[in-house]
């Protein structure tokens, strides 16, 4: 079997705290690409604009470099790590000054092609008799929210039906 490999985006240097990106990391990670999306979207916090920027870049990477379809990527690993700390000079009295040091983090966003995706279209497509079987039997090494994607997408184009 063939293994399939993610895409990646990196963000360098993104002036904030590695836990305030993490607070945000959280909430997206293990999603779909449209649906992360949409939550930074709607998140009030000042760490969603970098990190919605870098999925985005992921996105397109995917689908020039590789050739994905956007609606199938899902996020399969978010890193936050520190980074160095700015050093900025603040003038005080006396002609003394002080350091303000301001925090940084690294941020690594990998987009993926789901594997039971790829077992969907490789078994699936076109439906047979035994659909429900072999969803379920695909969707036995997922976790339970990409089987709820895939399932509602297929129920959305019209081949699935539920009876």
């Amino acid at each position: 079997m063939k293994k399939i490999r993610g895409t990646y985006a990196f963000g360098r240097y993104i002036p904030m705290s590695a836990h305030k990106a993490q607070r945000v990391i959280n909430q997206i990670r293990g999603r779909s690409y449209e649906e992360a999306l949409m939550i930074l979207t709607f998140m009030p916090y000042r760490a969603c604009y970098p990190i919605f920027n870098l999925i985005e870049a992921a996105g397109a990477n995917a689908e020039h470099n590789r050739g994905f379809d956007t609606t199938e990527l899902m996020i399969s690993k978010v890193e936050v790590n520190k980074g160095t700390k700015r050093k900025k000079i603040k003038p005080r009295a006396q002609g003394r000054n002080s350091i303000i040091k301001r925090p940084t983090c690294h941020i690594t966003i990998v987009l993926q092609k789901p594997f039971f995706l790829v077992q969907l279209g490789n078994d699936i497509f076109p439906l047979s008799k035994k659909d429900t079987q072999q969803i379920w039997y695909a969707a036995k090494f997922s976790n339970s929210r990409m089987l709820d994607d895939i399932i509602f997408r297929l129920i959305m184009k019209g081949e699935l039906k539920i009876y």
